[in-house]
């Protein structure tokens, strides 16, 4: 593990900043039953390198303040997060980590949905999958092509 220094914590704090500013300003898909985090896509950082998770997910942390849902959405939401970038770090394969992540958070939100909101569970865990992964394939094929500037993915990977 790297040592912890400086820019790492900056970074971190831009990432956090950057994930629940998105999420917060797409309030109306950000949040409920059908959602559509586009702030979702940051998440193939961890992708690329685990040090980038802290910040991902103090971000979702700050962005489930205001869902509506709070203490349930700040407690399960942030840790569907935290379960999805441990995958996108595990996983070599960018559509399969999509797909990962659109299960942990469809299940986890949807089970939140079921008990804060009395939702169905399938249909919410659906739903929230259906929106997730669609973000998180976005993702992946903005990061596919993003990593053939060797700048960027040298930057990202230090």
């Amino acid at each position: 593990m790297k040592k912890l220094n400086t820019k790492m914590i900056a970074l971190n704090a831009i990432i956090a900043a950057v994930y629940a500013a998105f999420t917060i300003l797409l309030a109306p898909i950000s949040y409920g039953s059908i959602q559509m985090r586009i702030s979702e896509i940051m998440i193939f950082l961890a992708f690329y390198n685990k040090d980038y998770i802290p910040g991902l997910v103090l971000g979702c942390l700050i962005a489930n303040i205001p869902s509506g849902l709070g203490a349930f959405d700040m407690v399960f939401g942030t840790f569907a997060t935290l379960l999805a970038v441990i995958a996108m770090w595990k996983l070599d394969n960018k559509y399969l980590a999509a797909l990962v992540g659109g299960l942990i958070n469809g299940v986890i939100v949807g089970l939140e949905l079921k008990f804060a909101l009395g939702l169905p569970f399938i249909a919410s865990a659906a739903s929230v999958f259906a929106g997730e992964f669609a973000v998180l394939v976005i993702g992946a094929i903005i990061f596919t092509c993003v990593q053939k500037n060797e700048t960027f993915i040298k930057y990202i990977k230090s």
